[in-house]
């Protein structure tokens, strides 16, 4: 149920308007989204080896060899289309289910209108790539891997991040918006979400930061800022007076990242929010 977490917390949605319209209960969400992490660990556990390759590519002569390896790349690849049939599945249905609760988040705000816009493909589109020119720069991902950015894209999340550290929200979370519009699939793009988010907490505006803090979470659930994105969160869910979500989803910091340093800082919230 780690992902739950996750789920609660997106379903600040359903704690008020929503319930009364319509009668799914947060305990189907969180069990629709269960059975759905079940799946995308069952997917994970496809890249992992069980022992090693022994195709038989045996033959006496050169064409049965050549016959037998056909055959080979013939299964794998009916195993890969296999396999990426059931990706699309998975893909498809989360985003999809993202794009309901969205919606049920727009319900509850006082003159919010749902565009109807498509809801972002959940991971990344694939085939979505900036117009301008990539340059590589070192060191920006997190396991130490060169990743390409754009021209100017590290100028301009820089100069979002100097205006949040300067104090200023409004600059900053406008830069930071302009920088997720200009900038689909970056590789920053978690981060900007969580600043983006402190921003807008900055300009007292809890429930856009409670979004942007799902977004960065949502965008990479495994990357270096997603245990601070889940910890604001939670927090973030708690000063809406959503207790009982923001309460599971600081739990989950813990569960997902217990060698954070926001497992502590999370505790204490908890703490304060008196959760049992």
């Amino acid at each position: 149920m780690r992902i739950a977490g996750l789920v609660l917390a997106a379903a600040l949605t359903l704690a008020s308007g929503a319930q009364a319209q319509d009668q799914q209960t947060l305990a189907d969400i969180r069990q629709e989204l269960t059975v759905l992490h079940v799946e995308i660990q069952r997917l994970k556990r496809e890249f992992s080896t069980t022992g090693s390759p022994a195709p038989n590519l045996s033959g006496s002569s050169i064409l049965e060899r050549v016959d037998a390896i056909e055959a080979e790349l013939q299964r794998l690849t009916r195993q890969t289309e296999q396999l990426n049939q059931r990706v699309q599945n998975v893909v498809t249905d989360g985003t999809n289910r993202i794009g309901d609760l969205e919606f049920r988040l727009c319900e509850l705000e006082p003159g919010c209108e749902f565009t109807g816009e498509d809801t972002p493909t959940l991971g990344g589109d694939s085939d979505t790539a900036a117009i301008t020119a990539p340059v590589t720069t070192p060191g920006d991902s997190a396991d130490g891997d060169q990743v390409e950015l754009a021209v100017g894209e590290q100028a301009d999340f820089d100069a979002a991040s100097q205006a949040l550290a300067d104090g200023d929200f409004q600059t900053a979370a406008d830069l930071f918006a302009q920088f997720d519009s200009a900038y689909p699939g970056s590789p920053l793009a978690p981060e900007a979400n969580l600043r983006r988010g402190q921003a807008l907490e900055g300009l007292g505006d809890t429930r856009e930061a409670a979004r942007a803090f799902l977004a960065s979470f949502t965008g990479d659930s495994e990357g270096p800022v997603a245990p601070e994105a889940l910890y604001e969160l939670g927090a973030a869910l708690g000063r809406l007076g959503q207790v009982d979500q923001a309460c599971i989803t600081l739990g989950e910091v813990g569960v997902r990242f217990p060698s954070s340093a926001f497992v502590a800082t999370a505790t204490e919230e908890m703490a304060s929010l008196s959760c049992s």
